[in-house]
């Protein structure tokens, strides 16, 4: 089970045509945001590799207004109570995901650049070094 970053209720904004604000309770861990429907115990995930950003954080009452933009376009709109700071949280969490990600990217290309100079057995290495005739 993957760490544990926060914990508590958010509002979702439902899909259909009155965007209803839904309750749900969210479990934010290092793959990424999950809530789950109330009584019908479906588990939604929205994992940090297919968000871009989070985005229109805005505060409106005793609400904080902000949208998941996820990587294919899709646009989820949440709301908490403004001392909550989900936005902020998903946004640190995702930030440090990203930065995880790059840095396994650099050292897998690292390795595979190691891995071109390491010389195959029974074959010559072919560096820059004078010919001897």
């Amino acid at each position: 089970m993957p760490s544990v970053f926060k914990e508590g209720l958010l509002e979702k904004r439902s899909d259909g045509l009155l965007q209803l604000w839904k309750k749900k309770h969210c479990v934010l861990t290092e793959d990424g945001p999950h809530h789950g429907g109330g009584d019908t115990g479906k588990v939604k995930e929205l994992h940090f590799a297919n968000m871009k950003t989070v985005d229109c954080v805005e505060r409106k009452g005793k609400y904080v207004y902000f949208t998941v933009v996820m990587t294919e376009g899709k646009e989820i709109d949440f709301r908490c109570p403004q001392d909550e700071g989900w936005n902020a949280e998903i946004t640190l969490q995702m930030v440090q995901y990203k930065n995880r990600q790059a840095i396994l990217a650099v050292k897998s290309t690292r390795q595979k650049q190691q891995l071109l100079v390491v010389q195959m057995p029974g074959q010559k290495t072919v560096r820059s070094s004078p010919n001897v005739a």
